[in-house]
């Protein structure tokens, strides 16, 4: 193990987890389990082929090992808030406030239809998987969106309220993507949660499949067993028939990729391969052509996805394999191509080529502004290059850290 030369005591974050855990008496397995994570995991980090979490994970791993003091992991590296940390969106609070505003006072205004509320939402899923700066348009829309629709979903009754409350859980879906990667985990959780409610109230096997989908992702940011996270997905699954059409085949292969994703998490690399093969099972026979109006399901983001899945099971060769046969030019949401392009750059920084990662970084920057920016890798990877990287990288990752909000 390579030590300071002052001190004997481990240079880097990965050999002072080491460090910790051999004085604990730990195996990589117990220690893998502890935090939820793969036991490659744990091997990745200590051979630092990984870089410091983010600070809740940060925090899990210094439980499980039992250290007080989060400098005995840390050492002299700083935990920069603007790295480490979430970034506020400037209208944050004012969807907050949408949020938690409850108007308990009777209206004489007529509640609009439930057809005049389905344009408005799909209008904001269009804004939401639109060129340029996404959350900054949903956060226009939404407060007065979430308002016009709770006063429809009480006010109507019958066929119509239930209509209503289908769009009304897609709404709560806009408010937790747009709430993703900001600091407010609280409103995360209640956001998956109303909409799932909207879903069951509506008795729309469809809506509580996407609203299931949702919560997968609430529920592994949150760390919730794996176990529960596919528990939710499968239930979900039996209450749609593929021969009803495009719609339930799509939403099975979603779940499907939503069980691959959990997991791949925990370093299940068989179950995790297994269900995307289900995904893609969908994605083929819904054909090169198809993509879910607003949850974008389809060929490309099934193969997309295959690169997420290879990156949690820290298999970076697989993610690099997997990123180099697929086209995102032809996913039609600028803001899920951003995504995946990081995925893509997180794929190579496993492969320790920071090149590719400036360069993919800049890519998704130019695809979706506003996706990189609140992107916790992009930012961390960003901010570190412009500190540590190679000259030939270093003037371009500042510049992209200057870009992304992150001090360089």
């Amino acid at each position: 193990m390579a030590h300071d030369a002052e001190n004997g005591s481990p240079r880097t974050f990965g050999q002072r987890v080491r460090r910790e855990r051999e004085r604990k008496g730990q195996t990589r397995p117990v220690l893998a389990g502890l935090v939820g994570r793969s036991t490659e995991w744990v091997k990745a980090i200590e051979n630092d082929r990984l870089g410091m979490p983010r600070l809740p994970l940060l925090l899990r791993l210094a439980e499980a090992l039992g250290v007080d003091d989060l400098a005995s992991l840390t050492g002299d590296e700083r935990l920069a808030a603007a790295t480490y940390t979430k970034a506020a969106h400037p209208a944050l609070l004012r969807v907050k406030e949408a949020l938690t505003t409850y108007d308990l006072l009777s209206h004489d205004d007529e509640p609009q239809p439930a057809a005049a509320l389905a344009t408005r939402v799909q209008n904001a899923w269009q804004a939401w998987h639109g060129f340029g700066d996404h959350r900054t348009r949903v956060a226009n829309v939404l407060p007065a969106l979430l308002a016009d629709l709770q006063y429809a979903a009480r006010a109507h009754e019958g066929a119509e309220r239930r209509r209503v409350q289908v769009y009304l859980a897609q709404a709560y879906h806009l408010a937790q993507l747009y709430l993703s990667f900001q600091p407010a985990p609280e409103l995360v959780m209640l956001t998956g949660d109303r909409s799932m409610t909207m879903a069951q109230d509506a008795d729309s096997p469809r809506a509580i499949a996407a609203s299931a989908w949702y919560l997968n992702h609430v529920f592994r940011d949150a760390g919730e067993r794996h176990e529960a996270r596919v528990e939710l997905a499968m239930k979900s699954i039996q209450l749609l028939d593929p021969n009803r059409g495009t719609e339930d085949i799509a939403l099975g292969g979603l779940l499907h990729l939503a069980t691959a994703l959990s997991y791949a998490k925990v370093g299940q690399k068989g179950n995790a391969d297994r269900h995307w093969d289900r995904a893609d099972e969908s994605a083929k026979r819904l054909g090169d052509g198809y993509a879910h109006p607003w949850l974008m399901f389809g060929r490309s983001m099934v193969d997309a996805y295959a690169i997420t899945m290879n990156n949690d099971l820290v298999r970076g060769g697989a993610a690099v394999d997997a990123a180099t046969h697929i086209d995102l030019g032809t996913m039609q949401s600028a803001t899920r191509r951003s995504f995946h392009i990081i995925e893509t750059a997180r794929a190579y920084s496993l492969q320790g080529e920071n090149v590719a990662v400036v360069h993919l970084l800049k890519k998704a920057y130019e695809t979706s502004p506003e996706t990189a920016r609140f992107n916790l890798f992009a930012r961390g990877a960003a901010g570190e290059l412009a500190e540590a990287g190679s000259a030939i990288i270093r003037d371009d990752a500042r510049g992209l850290a200057r870009q992304l909000g992150v001090a360089a």
